[in-house]
């Protein structure tokens, strides 16, 4: 057994999660069980090598034991150095795969992870941020020769890909996994928008209503987080650099400013931009006594944490998962999740039922790679209108939802120039 995690005797806490999880992935299980159901030689994933590195938590779990069943050898780490769940890790272990994960590991062993996820010569990559992709684009570029393509569900890391690719540096073709209908209108806004309020309610222990809440940036993550923010209570700030968006979050009721003008007036900060230095000192200083940080971006650099920390007269935890930083005058700024991303750093990230099309997407854009992946260019490429539209039609069925169908006269309508 080759596995690099906290302690496997873990392993039956993480099995009972997975379990739960599974119960509320009716996609997942659909194809778990049409593909672990065909003989080993004709499962369409056999003899291929996949490397995955997405938060270590149960529904990614279930995701690692779905592409199995299709035939995958799985190597799995995780993305966020918090966001590994140990029993996960260790029900996964347990299960005879490759596991290199443990939460709150040191930054060296996060990318040493990254490294050995990546060992085995994987021919396809699963990515949420991008780590694998610059690890073998960078440092072990030696092991990018059998990588036949790989799938990206995030907006940071599909923006690295892209650049890339415009570069000419792009190694094996990708899936903007990210960029399907089925995940961003649902996982980004709906995902995000319940799992950060589930993060914030659940580690503070406060009211949301009565409270001005700055949301940084409005693009699907943020328009989530703003609506839950607002069918909570909250008066809602945006702040936004792209001008259409910032009409959108205006007409759609919020108030609309830079963020050092929204710095005074806030309660609760959330990042959700994907840049760095959204919120900085110079912000900081504005802020309220008592004002809570929090970020739902990938990576931790939304909030200036460096400046904050060199500011900061002393510091202390002010509860699990919140950091308090205490200014000279006396002020405290509180910090969640250590800047990282709050949802799944200091939670347990979306709903299973979100995921479940997230990962139905992630799966048949792997199964879609193996297929193709001879006639693929090297370039960042999207999801199939097919498997969107499939994955569609199997929510609704798993919901018991029937819809209506295009008549042939109005496919002829819609598809003519006639009247």
């Amino acid at each position: 057994m080759d596995y690099e995690i906290r302690d496997i005797n873990l392993a039956p806490s993480g099995r009972q999660r997975i379990e739960w999880v599974r119960h509320n992935m009716p996609l997942l299980t659909g194809l778990k069980e049409k593909y672990g159901s065909l003989p080993e030689g004709e499962k369409p994933l056999a003899g291929v090598r996949i490397s995955l590195s997405i938060h270590l938590e149960p529904k990614t779990a279930y995701l690692c034991e779905t592409l199995a069943a299709a035939g995958a050898a799985m190597s799995v780490t995780g993305c966020n150095p918090l966001s590994t769940q140990d029993d996960t890790a260790a029900a996964l272990a347990a299960s005879g795969m490759r596991v290199y994960a443990v939460h709150g590991e040191s930054e060296e062993d996060y990318f040493r992870h990254i490294e050995m996820a990546l060992e085995h010569r994987p021919h396809i990559v699963i990515d949420d941020g991008g780590d694998l992709a610059a690890c073998l684009h960078g440092k072990r570029a030696d092991l990018a020769c059998e990588v036949r393509g790989g799938g990206e569900e995030t907006t940071t890391g599909i923006i690295r890909l892209k650049a890339l690719a415009a570069d000419g540096r792009l190694k094996y073709p990708v899936v903007a996994v990210n960029d399907a209908r089925c995940k961003h209108l649902f996982d980004n806004r709906y995902g995000t928008g319940q799992s950060v309020w589930d993060s914030i309610l659940r580690n503070t222990n406060l009211i949301i209503a009565s409270k001005t809440v700055v949301v940084a940036g409005y693009g699907w993550c943020g328009r989530g987080i703003a609506m839950r923010a607002s069918a909570l209570g909250a008066s809602v700030i945006v702040t936004e650099i792209d001008p259409v968006k910032a009409i959108e979050a205006r007409m759609d009721g919020y108030q609309v400013m830079t963020m050092r003008e929204a710095a005074p007036l806030g309660d609760i900060f959330v990042a959700a931009t994907g840049c760095k230095d959204v919120i900085t000192l110079e912000h900081m200083v504005l802020m309220k006594d008592r004002v809570i940080l929090a970020n739902a971006g990938h990576f931790n650099v939304e909030i200036d944490m460096a400046g904050l920390g060199e500011r900061a007269e002393r510091t202390y935890e002010a509860r699990a998962n919140i950091t308090a930083y205490v200014m000279s005058g006396g002020k405290t700024v509180h910090v969640m999740a250590e800047g990282r991303l709050v949802n799944i750093a200091a939670a347990d990230g979306h709903p299973a039922e979100i995921m479940d099309m997230s990962f139905a997407v992630q799966f048949m854009s792997a199964l879609y790679i193996q297929q193709n992946y001879k006639s693929l260019p090297k370039d960042v490429i999207d999801v199939s209108a097919e498997i969107d539209t499939m994955i569609a039609e199997q929510k609704l069925a798993a919901w018991g939802v029937e819809i209506d169908r295009l008549t042939p006269a109005q496919q002829h309508y819609l598809s003519s120039w006639e009247l």
